[in-house]
């Protein structure tokens, strides 16, 4: 073994993701946040083309802008909002509105596979009426808890192929890590947007994968009753009880 492995094999006791190892994330949380909603720091995906996320920090009211970053995909679900007429902004909720991409609540609720909305054609420029989104629950190197990203419709034919590539290698998104990037597309209509990008960076080692895999089945959990908010670009509605 030579020096540089042994280097290597030092630094994967206390760097990467094992320091998941000496803090126990579901028993913290459930005795911490016992009779208060979870909540997660979210990470920005802005609009118009820029190209450089939102990641928040220690002080709440500010955020810093990277062009990059890298971090374990732990959990991600589909989501859906359908707004009867043009969203502009602000915290107004959609009339329609799903948090598992399966089931909608509100106006017209329903099956969402059978939904007109769901179909092209019934919102602008060709499109569907009713938003597709996809909330990723992500954990970074040196980092305790997830942070959720919220892909954009224009982001989910790039992570669908990602997963494509990734999952044959990996056997699962949670079993390396990702490098998330943005880059500036024109839709069909003219309009610039942003475009999330992923690449396969590391594949986790074993001790890393188990204590990843717990985690995520805690996450998974948790995501059921996650607050969706606004500023995530998620769906800004109540989530019915159980």
């Amino acid at each position: 073994m030579t020096k540089k492995t042994n280097e290597l094999a030092t630094m994967n006791k206390t760097t990467g993701f094992m320091a998941l190892q000496n803090f126990d994330v579901e028993s913290t949380i459930a005795k911490e946040m016992d009779g208060l909603t979870a909540a997660f720091d979210i990470i920005k995906i802005p609009i118009g083309g820029v190209t450089l996320f939102e990641m928040p920090t220690d002080d709440p009211e500010e955020t810093e802008s990277v062009k990059e970053f890298s971090a374990v995909i732990l959990h991600h679900h589909p989501m859906r909002a359908y707004y009867k007429e043009a969203y502009t902004g602000g915290t107004n909720p959609p009339d329609c509105g799903s948090f598992n991409g399966i089931t909608g609540m509100g106006e017209p609720s329903g099956n969402c596979a059978d939904c007109l909305f769901n179909e092209f054609g019934t919102g602008a420029n060709g499109a569907k009426a009713c938003k597709e989104r996809r909330r990723l629950y992500l954990l970074r190197e040196g980092d305790i808890f997830p942070l959720i990203l919220s892909l954009p419709t224009g982001s989910l034919k790039p992570f669908s192929r990602y997963l494509m590539r990734c999952l044959p290698k990996w056997g699962a998104s949670n079993a390396g890590v990702t490098r998330f990037t943005l880059t500036k597309a024109t839709n069909s209509g003219g309009i610039v947007f942003t475009k999330a990008q992923f690449q396969m960076e590391r594949k986790l080692t074993e001790q890393e994968l188990a204590l990843v895999e717990s985690l995520t089945e805690s996450v998974k959990l948790l995501s059921q009753n996650v607050m969706h908010n606004v500023r995530t670009g998620d769906i800004p509605m109540e989530k019915p009880a159980a």
